[in-house]
């Protein structure tokens, strides 16, 4: 069963990257970071039903590359406001959820073609508000970009009554409905892709959203949300609402008229969701519908039988691109010991060699952490790491008034260790020795996660026993484990790694939908 097609667009492609290494990109870029910068420091209201909404207390986003840098200023939202977002979500349902499902998936392909319009000032946006280089954040939109065309097409094939097995004097068939209202929750750290791939897919199946983006990241939020206004999402159907997370955003998930909610953060955020939407406050009428991507501490295993060269590149690449702070990111690579010394040796000198800075100088391969609270956090590891194994790389702040963190390699971990166990979340790799590919693998699946993993070896045998032994929702072999391909690549984890949803993949819009079975019987 392949995804739909589009009778004008086509069968879904990736959209291609930006080469900025091109004149005409490197230009368009340039005057993109002017024209943004000269946008820094505005207020944005909530949104409910269109209304714009202003409150005494305030949250600020700033730069992390120059934290000095106000980029927006949002309101602080209350419980008693995001229960009135939920209920407004609850009452536009009813009408959307009758618009034409190929209605709906038009508004995220003239979603898709608003975002290629404006590519480099979206790409701009990503780069003051949360310190992506500029190849990181424009990935980010290509697959924000990719989110609104598979979804789109997804869409189109499961509208309709879908087939079922035939019955002798019935006609029988099921049909796919929304669920109703439902709170998205997104992270910060891609902050085009995953707000936008979770709100498109629940809109397009016909369910109204109240869109929660973290504070750190909302001023991207705002401009993806004025997208999908100018794409044809109504106002009603599609609310912004920004607050603390402990407060409303407890009260998005907790009130009985929230049907589900789209979640993608930390395991001790996604836990406390889980936890919440089980619980049904008087009123409610359903098993609320849970959607949790969570983190991850994923591992590269680097085999004797491994191309060296080619397993540190793709370690570096996957520990220190957009400064380890993916759930994909590599934070163990898993060494043979026959190889060990080489491996530990080369990739010395090559995360030496990383230029860290301002992440709109494109001269630089690592840009800023977040914020202060995640450097701090991140230095704190650093420093239980130097305990638990051998400094080889990195270790300290990096030059700069932003959050800037060297990257850092830290050797000879044991399996148990904090730094081996624990989500980091920045710029910080664990290497650990394994005797052989058995221990390997006891290695790589010896945490509570499962999110994504690499095995780099030329043994096809290996790499089979992989395929099978290494639990992980995405596994890549002899390639990194992050860059995860919508259409190509359904991303989701295992264990504490959340309810492996799929993103991007065929089984996804189904997470939004529920099925009705009808039969008839025939005279």
């Amino acid at each position: 069963m392949g995804t739909a097609t589009h009778p004008k667009r086509g069968e879904f492609r990736n959209e291609p990257l930006k080469d900025f290494s091109k004149p005409e990109n490197r230009n368009a870029m340039e005057q993109a970071l002017e024209k943004v910068k000269g946008e820094l420091g505005r207020e944005y209201p909530i949104l409910i039903d269109g209304e714009e909404i202003r409150l005494g207390e305030k949250m600020h986003s700033v730069n992390p590359s120059h934290p000095e840098q106000v980029i927006g200023i949002f309101q602080k939202g209350t419980p008693e406001l995001a229960h009135r977002a939920i209920e407004a979500a609850h009452r536009a349902f009813d009408a959307w959820k009758r618009v034409p499902a190929e209605q709906r998936a038009e508004c995220l392909f003239r979603a898709a073609d608003i975002l290629r319009k404006r590519r480099f000032e979206m790409d701009a946006w990503l780069v003051y508000e949360v310190g992506k280089t500029w190849p990181e954040a424009d990935a980010d939109i290509a697959e924000a970009i990719d989110f609104c065309e598979f979804y789109g097409r997804e869409m189109l094939r499961l509208a309709g009554p879908q087939p079922v097995v035939p019955i002798p004097g019935e006609k029988n068939y099921l049909v796919y409905i929304p669920l109703g209202a439902g709170a998205v929750i997104p992270p910060w750290n891609f902050p085009s892709a995953i707000p936008l791939g979770m709100t498109a897919a629940a809109l397009v199946t016909g369910n109204t959203v109240v869109l929660k983006p973290s504070g750190d990241s909302a001023a991207i939020a705002w401009q993806l949300v004025q997208a999908m206004y100018e794409a044809g999402i109504p106002k009603d159907a599609l609310h912004f609402f920004t607050g603390p997370g402990s407060t409303a955003g407890e009260a998005l998930v907790t009130d009985p008229k929230t049907r589900f909610i789209a979640f993608t953060g930390s395991k001790e955020a996604g836990l406390r969701i889980s936890e919440l939407a089980g619980k049904a406050p008087k009123g409610q009428l359903w098993i609320k519908r849970t959607v949790l991507e969570m983190g991850g501490k994923d591992a590269i295993i680097v085999d004797e039988e491994a191309d060296v060269d080619a397993a540190v590149e793709g370690v570096t690449a996957a520990a220190f691109g957009y400064q380890g702070q993916k759930c994909s990111a590599c934070s163990r690579a898993i060494v043979s010991e026959k190889i060990y010394k080489e491996f530990v040796d080369k990739l010395t000198r090559r995360v030496q060699s990383i230029k860290v800075g301002p992440a709109e100088d494109s001269a630089n391969y690592m840009g800023p952490v977040v914020n202060e609270k995640a450097m701090k956090g991140i230095q704190e590891y650093i420093e239980i790491g130097k305990k638990e194994g051998k400094l080889v790389a990195g270790g300290k702040r990096a030059s700069g008034d932003g959050y800037f963190l060297e990257p850092t390699v830290i050797a000879d971990i044991k399996p148990d260790a904090r730094i081996a166990q624990e989500e980091i979340f920045g710029p910080v790799l664990a290497v650990i020795p394994a005797k052989d590919f058995d221990d390997a693998l006891r290695i790589a699946n010896g945490t509570e996660f499962g999110l994504t993993g690499a095995v780099y070896s030329r043994n096809p045998q290996k790499i089979a026993r992989a395929t099978e032994e290494f639990h992980v929702g995405n596994l890549y072999l002899n390639r990194k484990c992050t860059g995860a391909m919508v259409g190509a690549h359904p991303f989701g984890g295992f264990n504490m790694s959340g309810t492996d949803s799929k993103a991007g993949g065929q089984d996804y819009l189904l997470l939004f939908l529920q099925g009705k079975s009808i039969a008839e019987k025939v005279q």
